[in-house]
């Protein structure tokens, strides 16, 4: 007899936004969990995070790197990136320094 699949654990029905440095600043936390029904695009996913903050974050999202777990995807496009539930968005800003 086989055995029932797992339960789904939690995290797969949100998408983790990190943020790093003034990123984080400007939040007023290092991270967002938004919940997803399947598998949703970075644009829609910035759209919510922006709107979820102050006008200072969505200027400091706007020059930050995002990684898609070890994927960078800033240079592409955002309705076409598709970020599956489960995972995990970086928001890298500029560093300055050596």
């Amino acid at each position: 007899m086989a055995s029932p699949a797992p339960a789904a654990s939690s995290h797969e029905s949100h998408v983790t936004l990190r943020y790093w440095a003034s990123a984080r600043a400007a939040a007023g936390s290092d991270t967002d969990v938004l919940d997803v029904d399947g598998p949703t695009t970075l644009a829609e996913l910035l759209q919510r995070a922006r709107s979820a903050h102050d006008r200072r974050f969505a200027d400091v999202l706007g020059c930050c790197s995002v990684m898609l777990g070890d994927r960078p995807v800033t240079t592409e496009d955002a309705t076409q990136v598709v970020v599956p539930p489960g995972a995990t968005l970086e928001f890298l800003p500029p560093f300055a320094g050596g």
